[in-house]
């Protein structure tokens, strides 16, 4: 979908994965946005929220479809790009923001070697983020890292000022190159479940055997020793 075409209903609709509805969600996102009523600001608040009150932790990938709903993120309190785009992106429809899901290939250089040699690549397939509509245009939105592990990263958090787009910075606060889009595989109405396990699995086949070993990992201890 063109990313210059305007909103329709699907953009605010619940779904499975977008379950705002949820007790959960709507505790949260009115604990967020207190008295904001701008969409703007809302989607500011709501940015903030997401980053930072879930931990970033790649290791809590799992390949059932209940991880990848945005009330299980919350209640979670820890997860990756992907669900946290998702739970953003549910937090706008609720506040009557339209929102969408990207994906895109990106090349991170400054991920822990326990992260790397998990993963076994540099390439990090189907990172995920938010795209809103703000404005009158799309604006996309990356709530994934959160700010005390771009501390112990030694990058900015990633900001979001409701006007621009917000992706991953190339470089960290001492010049080194940080992370390269590669390929975007566009936006989507709902979380496109099925394309994104098939591509995880033809670029990582043997996470399937790792995933119960790696639900004690964090990248917040690897990143501390």
């Amino acid at each position: 979908m063109p990313s210059e075409l305007a909103p329709a209903e699907r953009h605010l609709q619940p779904t499975f994965f977008l379950d705002y509805q949820h007790s959960e969600i709507r505790s949260f996102g009115k604990h967020l946005v207190g008295r904001a009523r701008k969409p703007v600001e809302i989607a500011k608040r709501l940015y903030l929220g997401v980053r930072d009150s879930i931990r970033y932790n790649a290791y809590t990938f799992r390949l059932e479809r209940e991880q990848f709903r945005a009330s299980n993120c919350l209640m979670q309190g820890e997860s990756y790009c992907i669900p946290k785009a998702v739970l953003l992106a549910a937090l706008c429809r609720l506040y009557g923001i339209p929102s969408r899901i990207g994906l895109a290939d990106v090349k991170n250089h400054l991920a822990s070697q326990q992260l790397l040699d998990y993963l076994r690549s540099e390439v990090f397939v189907m990172h995920g983020y938010t795209e809103l509509w703000l404005n009158d245009r799309w604006v996309k939105a990356t709530p994934a890292f959160d700010a005390g592990l771009c501390k112990l990263m030694n990058i900015n958090a990633l900001e979001f000022n409701g006007l621009e787009d917000s992706i991953f910075h190339a470089f960290n606060k001492d010049g080194s190159k940080h992370m390269d889009y590669l390929r975007d595989h566009g936006q989507f109405d709902d979380l496109p479940l099925d394309f994104i396990i098939d591509g995880i699995r033809t670029a990582y086949p043997h996470l399937q055997s790792t995933q119960t070993s790696a639900k004690t990992r964090s990248l917040y201890n690897e990143l501390s020793e």
